[in-house]
């Protein structure tokens, strides 16, 4: 058996709600499942306060994503090991995106780890439903980022972060290769399809209350969302998929930790 690796993406939901208590729903249960890398979306970071620190305290290694909205919000990655080389990708495709309203960049960080080096890439492409296009732009500029970083080098390659689509959009079936955009295509296995084929993993649903403290939300169908991705070679995924589940899909003392569902995944070196 290889060396094991346990990756977990979460849109954490700000500060909204009632922080205190979800706070200590994420502490606790980030605690309990120690994972090795966490992709986290709309983290807010300012001179006054920093919410991953808040959760995670001095322990991890923290990057925090360069450009942020005017609130603070924007992703963070956090991880057992300092990171090797990282970059950013600016996702401001479009006249329509806005960086004040969205931060636009994803993070490729690349990190030493018992599985072998990989580069853990947080991704947060627009929101807005209408947006698809934009979606699809930012999944290319992302993947062709990802594939001049890895250019030459055995890097395995693990994708995550709230996509803001579903399994059936183009964005999403361009990186796991149903189809090509803008003349590339690439191959990504999600997690979730592979060790739940067959079931809806929704993320963001009315099964959590949270979404109705939002405006509007309530309107939406139950989408699955976000995702952890391993990028496959000419077989399969490079890391063995051993299982994907989802993360604070229930309440705690009442309380649910996001407006999101997250995912965790944990993955294996090949072995032989």
């Amino acid at each position: 058996m290889g060396q094991t690796l346990r990756v977990a993406t979460l849109n954490i939901w700000g500060r909204h709600g009632d922080w205190d208590a979800r706070r200590e729903v994420l502490q606790e249960g980030f605690r309990a499942l120690q994972p090795d890398l966490i992709a986290l979306q709309e983290t807010v970071v300012t001179d006054e306060s920093d919410q991953t620190a808040e959760l995670f305290g001095d322990d991890w290694h923290v990057l925090h994503q360069g450009r942020r909205s005017t609130d603070g919000t924007g992703c963070s990655i956090v991880s057992r090991w300092p990171a090797v080389a990282v970059e950013e990708v600016d996702l401001c495709v479009t006249d329509r995106v806005d960086p004040d309203d969205f931060p636009g960049r994803t993070t490729a960080a690349e990190f030493e780890t018992p599985a072998g080096p990989v580069l853990f890439v947080n991704h947060k492409p627009n929101w807005q439903l209408a947006y698809e296009r934009e979606r699809e732009l930012q999944a290319v500029t992302a993947a062709r980022a990802i594939e001049r970083i890895t250019a030459g080098r055995e890097l395995h390659v693990v994708l995550a972060g709230d996509f803001d689509a579903r399994p059936e959009t183009g964005s999403i079936r361009f990186w796991t290769g149903r189809q090509s955009l803008g003349d590339l295509s690439v191959n990504y296995q999600d997690a979730w399809e592979f060790a739940h084929p067959g079931e809806s993993g929704h993320t963001f649903t009315v099964e959590n209350p949270a979404i109705l403290a939002e405006a509007d939300w309530g309107r939406i169908p139950a989408r699955r969302i976000d995702y952890v991705m391993v990028r496959c070679d000419l077989r399969g995924p490079t890391l063995r998929i051993r299982s994907a589940e989802r993360l604070f899909d229930r309440p705690v003392r009442g309380v649910f930790g996001s407006d999101h569902f997250g995912v965790i995944a944990e993955l294996e070196e090949l072995s032989g």
